[in-house]
Protein backbone atom coordinates (compact mmCIF):
# COMPACT_ATOMS: atom_id res chain seq x y z
CA UNK A 1 0.00 0.00 0.00
CA UNK A 2 1.44 3.21 -1.00
CA UNK A 3 1.37 6.39 1.28
CA UNK A 4 -1.33 7.98 -1.26
CA UNK A 5 -3.46 5.06 -0.89
CA UNK A 6 -2.82 5.07 3.19
CA UNK A 7 -4.02 8.78 3.26
CA UNK A 8 -7.18 8.39 1.02
CA UNK A 9 -7.96 5.27 3.69
CA UNK A 10 -6.71 7.62 6.91
CA UNK A 11 -9.11 10.37 5.24
CA UNK A 12 -12.21 8.21 4.58
CA UNK A 13 -11.64 6.82 8.43
CA UNK A 14 -12.14 10.60 9.57
CA UNK A 15 -15.20 11.03 7.20
CA UNK A 16 -16.54 7.68 8.18
CA UNK A 17 -16.29 8.29 11.91
CA UNK A 18 -17.87 11.87 11.35
CA UNK A 19 -20.60 10.81 9.69
CA UNK A 20 -21.61 7.85 11.94
CA UNK A 21 -21.34 10.47 14.83
CA UNK A 22 -24.01 12.50 13.02
CA UNK A 23 -26.34 9.63 13.21
CA UNK A 24 -25.58 8.63 16.31
CA UNK A 25 -26.45 12.45 17.88
CA UNK A 26 -29.91 12.40 15.84
CA UNK A 27 -32.24 10.77 18.56
CA UNK A 28 -34.42 9.28 16.14
CA UNK A 29 -32.39 7.10 14.24
CA UNK A 30 -35.07 6.55 11.66
CA UNK A 31 -35.05 10.07 11.15
CA UNK A 32 -31.10 10.16 10.68
CA UNK A 33 -30.74 7.65 8.46
CA UNK A 34 -33.85 8.69 6.21
CA UNK A 35 -31.46 11.93 5.85
CA UNK A 36 -27.86 9.70 5.35
CA UNK A 37 -29.36 7.70 3.16
CA UNK A 38 -31.77 9.74 0.87
CA UNK A 39 -29.29 12.23 0.69
CA UNK A 40 -27.04 9.78 -0.98
CA UNK A 41 -29.36 8.78 -3.59
CA UNK A 42 -29.48 12.59 -4.20
CA UNK A 43 -25.65 12.50 -4.52
CA UNK A 44 -25.33 9.68 -6.85
CA UNK A 45 -28.39 10.46 -9.22
CA UNK A 46 -26.12 14.06 -9.65
CA UNK A 47 -22.82 12.19 -9.91
CA UNK A 48 -24.42 10.02 -12.89
CA UNK A 49 -24.52 12.38 -15.95
CA UNK A 50 -20.54 12.80 -14.79
CA UNK A 51 -19.27 9.44 -14.67
CA UNK A 52 -18.71 6.25 -16.47
CA UNK A 53 -21.66 3.30 -16.20
CA UNK A 54 -20.45 0.48 -14.38
CA UNK A 55 -19.40 -1.99 -17.05
CA UNK A 56 -21.70 -4.97 -17.27
CA UNK A 57 -19.22 -7.77 -14.81
CA UNK A 58 -19.79 -5.16 -11.73
CA UNK A 59 -23.85 -5.32 -11.66
CA UNK A 60 -24.43 -8.49 -9.71
CA UNK A 61 -21.90 -7.07 -7.32
CA UNK A 62 -23.07 -3.41 -7.16
CA UNK A 63 -26.73 -5.13 -6.75
CA UNK A 64 -25.90 -7.80 -3.78
CA UNK A 65 -24.03 -5.08 -2.40
CA UNK A 66 -26.74 -2.48 -2.44
CA UNK A 67 -28.97 -5.41 -0.69
CA UNK A 68 -25.95 -6.01 2.02
CA UNK A 69 -26.16 -2.07 3.40
CA UNK A 70 -29.92 -2.04 3.56
CA UNK A 71 -29.19 -4.63 6.17
CA UNK A 72 -26.11 -3.06 7.44
CA UNK A 73 -28.18 0.37 7.65
CA UNK A 74 -31.02 -1.27 9.41
CA UNK A 75 -28.31 -3.18 12.09
CA UNK A 76 -26.40 -0.30 12.68
CA UNK A 77 -29.89 1.70 13.61
CA UNK A 78 -30.37 -0.88 16.01
CA UNK A 79 -26.78 -0.68 17.64
CA UNK A 80 -27.08 2.61 18.11
CA UNK A 81 -30.29 2.63 19.59
CA UNK A 82 -29.91 -0.20 22.14
CA UNK A 83 -25.91 0.88 22.75
CA UNK A 84 -23.47 3.58 23.75
CA UNK A 85 -22.14 5.39 20.36
CA UNK A 86 -18.35 4.68 22.21
CA UNK A 87 -19.23 0.66 22.68
CA UNK A 88 -21.51 0.12 19.23
CA UNK A 89 -19.33 1.63 16.81
CA UNK A 90 -15.97 -0.09 17.86
CA UNK A 91 -17.52 -3.54 18.27
CA UNK A 92 -19.22 -2.94 14.92
CA UNK A 93 -16.35 -1.74 13.13
CA UNK A 94 -13.37 -3.67 14.93
CA UNK A 95 -15.41 -7.03 13.63
CA UNK A 96 -14.76 -6.63 10.15
CA UNK A 97 -11.19 -6.50 9.15
CA UNK A 98 -10.34 -10.34 10.38
CA UNK A 99 -13.26 -11.30 8.57
CA UNK A 100 -12.33 -9.63 5.75
CA UNK A 101 -8.73 -10.81 6.12
CA UNK A 102 -10.52 -14.49 5.66
CA UNK A 103 -12.80 -13.49 2.63
CA UNK A 104 -10.53 -12.13 0.61
CA UNK A 105 -7.72 -15.06 0.64
CA UNK A 106 -11.41 -17.28 -0.25
CA UNK A 107 -12.65 -15.01 -2.85
CA UNK A 108 -10.34 -12.65 -4.38
CA UNK A 109 -7.04 -15.15 -3.72
CA UNK A 110 -5.38 -12.22 -1.91
CA UNK A 111 -3.18 -13.65 0.95
CA UNK A 112 -1.27 -11.11 3.17
CA UNK A 113 1.92 -11.48 3.43
CA UNK A 114 4.49 -11.46 6.34
CA UNK A 115 4.65 -7.69 6.79
CA UNK A 116 1.00 -7.12 5.85
CA UNK A 117 -0.06 -10.15 8.23
CA UNK A 118 1.74 -8.68 11.06
CA UNK A 119 0.16 -5.04 10.60
CA UNK A 120 -3.72 -6.39 10.38
CA UNK A 121 -3.27 -8.48 13.23
CA UNK A 122 -1.43 -5.48 15.41
CA UNK A 123 -4.11 -3.18 14.49
CA UNK A 124 -6.96 -6.04 15.10
CA UNK A 125 -5.37 -6.14 18.25
CA UNK A 126 -5.82 -1.89 19.13
CA UNK A 127 -8.96 -1.65 17.18
CA UNK A 128 -10.24 -4.60 19.92
CA UNK A 129 -9.03 -2.87 22.50
CA UNK A 130 -11.17 -0.15 21.79
CA UNK A 131 -13.85 -2.33 21.50
CA UNK A 132 -13.49 -4.28 24.90
CA UNK A 133 -12.90 -0.89 26.90
CA UNK A 134 -16.19 0.01 25.93
CA UNK A 135 -17.12 -3.11 27.74
CA UNK A 136 -15.37 -2.03 30.92
CA UNK A 137 -17.61 -1.24 34.27
CA UNK A 138 -21.07 -1.86 32.87
CA UNK A 139 -23.21 -4.98 32.67
CA UNK A 140 -22.73 -5.94 29.13
CA UNK A 141 -25.69 -5.26 26.70
CA UNK A 142 -26.08 -8.77 24.71
CA UNK A 143 -28.57 -7.14 22.51
CA UNK A 144 -26.47 -4.17 21.14
CA UNK A 145 -23.19 -6.51 20.95
CA UNK A 146 -25.24 -8.69 18.87
CA UNK A 147 -26.35 -5.90 16.93
CA UNK A 148 -23.17 -4.41 17.08
CA UNK A 149 -21.45 -7.68 16.17
CA UNK A 150 -23.88 -8.40 13.05
CA UNK A 151 -23.14 -4.99 11.95
CA UNK A 152 -19.67 -6.22 12.03
CA UNK A 153 -20.25 -9.05 9.74
CA UNK A 154 -22.19 -6.70 7.16
CA UNK A 155 -19.06 -4.15 7.01
CA UNK A 156 -16.83 -7.59 6.30
CA UNK A 157 -19.13 -8.73 3.38
CA UNK A 158 -20.20 -5.54 1.69
CA UNK A 159 -16.28 -4.38 1.53
CA UNK A 160 -15.43 -7.95 -0.04
CA UNK A 161 -18.32 -7.56 -2.74
CA UNK A 162 -17.54 -4.00 -3.06
CA UNK A 163 -13.73 -4.77 -3.71
CA UNK A 164 -14.39 -7.20 -6.33
CA UNK A 165 -17.09 -5.24 -7.82
CA UNK A 166 -15.39 -1.86 -8.48
CA UNK A 167 -12.25 -3.60 -10.20
CA UNK A 168 -14.79 -4.85 -12.47
CA UNK A 169 -16.47 -1.83 -12.88
CA UNK A 170 -13.82 0.20 -14.96
CA UNK A 171 -15.17 3.39 -13.07
CA UNK A 172 -14.93 3.47 -9.30
CA UNK A 173 -16.91 6.84 -9.52
CA UNK A 174 -19.16 5.29 -11.64
CA UNK A 175 -19.56 2.28 -9.04
CA UNK A 176 -20.49 4.87 -6.05
CA UNK A 177 -22.90 6.67 -7.88
CA UNK A 178 -25.05 3.92 -9.07
CA UNK A 179 -24.06 1.95 -5.64
CA UNK A 180 -25.70 5.05 -3.64
CA UNK A 181 -28.72 5.36 -5.93
CA UNK A 182 -29.22 1.69 -5.01
CA UNK A 183 -28.58 1.35 -2.07
CA UNK A 184 -30.27 4.58 -0.18
CA UNK A 185 -34.02 4.32 -1.63
CA UNK A 186 -35.25 1.45 0.97
CA UNK A 187 -35.12 3.18 4.44
CA UNK A 188 -36.83 6.65 3.18
CA UNK A 189 -39.27 4.41 1.13
CA UNK A 190 -40.33 2.75 4.32
CA UNK A 191 -40.24 5.85 6.19
CA UNK A 192 -42.39 7.68 3.63
CA UNK A 193 -44.78 4.98 3.99
CA UNK A 194 -44.80 5.54 8.07
CA UNK A 195 -45.09 8.87 8.33
CA UNK A 196 -47.56 9.16 5.16
CA UNK A 197 -48.14 13.31 4.54
CA UNK A 198 -45.81 13.72 7.12
CA UNK A 199 -41.97 12.86 6.14
CA UNK A 200 -41.06 16.32 4.97
CA UNK A 201 -42.66 17.63 8.37
CA UNK A 202 -40.37 14.78 10.41
CA UNK A 203 -37.19 15.12 8.90
CA UNK A 204 -37.24 19.47 8.55
CA UNK A 205 -35.36 19.92 11.84
CA UNK A 206 -32.43 17.83 11.07
CA UNK A 207 -32.14 18.03 7.41
CA UNK A 208 -29.30 20.33 7.57
CA UNK A 209 -27.16 17.98 10.01
CA UNK A 210 -28.25 15.11 8.19
CA UNK A 211 -27.48 15.84 4.51
CA UNK A 212 -23.93 17.07 5.93
CA UNK A 213 -23.96 13.24 7.06
CA UNK A 214 -24.37 12.02 3.63
CA UNK A 215 -22.08 14.06 1.90
CA UNK A 216 -19.07 12.64 4.13
CA UNK A 217 -20.98 8.94 3.67
CA UNK A 218 -20.33 9.43 0.26
CA UNK A 219 -17.10 10.89 0.29
CA UNK A 220 -15.97 8.19 2.88
CA UNK A 221 -16.72 5.37 1.01
CA UNK A 222 -16.10 6.71 -2.40
CA UNK A 223 -12.29 7.05 -1.06
CA UNK A 224 -12.52 3.22 0.03
CA UNK A 225 -13.98 1.84 -3.61
CA UNK A 226 -10.84 4.19 -4.97
CA UNK A 227 -8.11 2.73 -2.72
CA UNK A 228 -9.73 -1.09 -3.03
CA UNK A 229 -8.53 -0.55 -7.12
CA UNK A 230 -4.80 0.21 -6.38
CA UNK A 231 -4.36 -1.68 -2.92
CA UNK A 232 -5.64 -5.25 -1.50
CA UNK A 233 -8.69 -5.56 0.41
CA UNK A 234 -7.46 -7.02 4.08
CA UNK A 235 -5.01 -3.79 4.66
CA UNK A 236 -7.46 -1.37 3.41
CA UNK A 237 -10.10 -3.06 5.93
CA UNK A 238 -7.83 -2.46 8.77
CA UNK A 239 -6.61 0.90 7.89
CA UNK A 240 -10.02 2.09 7.32
CA UNK A 241 -10.95 0.61 10.50
CA UNK A 242 -9.12 3.49 12.29
CA UNK A 243 -12.18 5.07 12.19
CA UNK A 244 -12.90 3.58 15.74
CA UNK A 245 -10.03 5.46 16.94
CA UNK A 246 -11.74 8.72 15.32
CA UNK A 247 -14.75 7.48 16.83
CA UNK A 248 -13.43 7.46 20.27
CA UNK A 249 -12.09 11.14 20.34
CA UNK A 250 -15.46 12.45 18.87
CA UNK A 251 -16.97 10.25 21.72
CA UNK A 252 -14.70 11.76 24.36
CA UNK A 253 -15.08 15.55 22.91
CA UNK A 254 -18.82 15.61 21.66
CA UNK A 255 -20.54 12.77 24.13
CA UNK A 256 -18.35 13.63 26.91
CA UNK A 257 -17.57 9.60 27.07
CA UNK A 258 -13.79 8.78 28.96
CA UNK A 259 -10.76 8.31 26.10
CA UNK A 260 -8.86 6.33 28.66
CA UNK A 261 -5.05 4.83 28.29
CA UNK A 262 -6.69 1.88 27.08
CA UNK A 263 -7.47 3.85 24.21
CA UNK A 264 -4.11 5.28 24.23
CA UNK A 265 -2.60 1.56 23.38
CA UNK A 266 -4.59 1.07 21.44
CA UNK A 267 -3.89 3.75 19.21
CA UNK A 268 -0.33 3.19 19.21
CA UNK A 269 -0.92 -0.34 18.22
CA UNK A 270 -3.01 1.02 15.45
CA UNK A 271 -0.36 2.98 14.54
CA UNK A 272 2.25 0.39 14.43
CA UNK A 273 0.01 -1.60 12.16
CA UNK A 274 -0.03 1.38 9.88
CA UNK A 275 3.53 1.16 9.53
CA UNK A 276 3.64 -2.62 9.17
CA UNK A 277 1.27 -2.65 6.46
CA UNK A 278 2.92 0.27 4.62
CA UNK A 279 6.31 -1.60 5.00
CA UNK A 280 4.64 -4.53 3.12
CA UNK A 281 3.06 -1.81 0.11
Amino acid sequence: MTPVVATAVLLAAVTHASWNAIAHQITDKLVGFTLIAGGGVLIGLAMMPFVAVPAAAAWPYLLVSAVIHIAYFVLLMRSFRLGDFGQAYPIARGTAPLVVTLLAAVFAHEVPNAWAAAGIALSCAGLTGVAVWGLRGSRPNWPAIGAALATGLTIAAYTVVDGLGVRASGSSLGYIAWLMAAEGVAIPAYAATRWRGELLTVLRPFATLGLLGAALSVAAYGLVLWAQTKAELAPISALRESSIIVGAAIGAIFFKERFGVSRIVAAVLLVAGIGLMLRAG
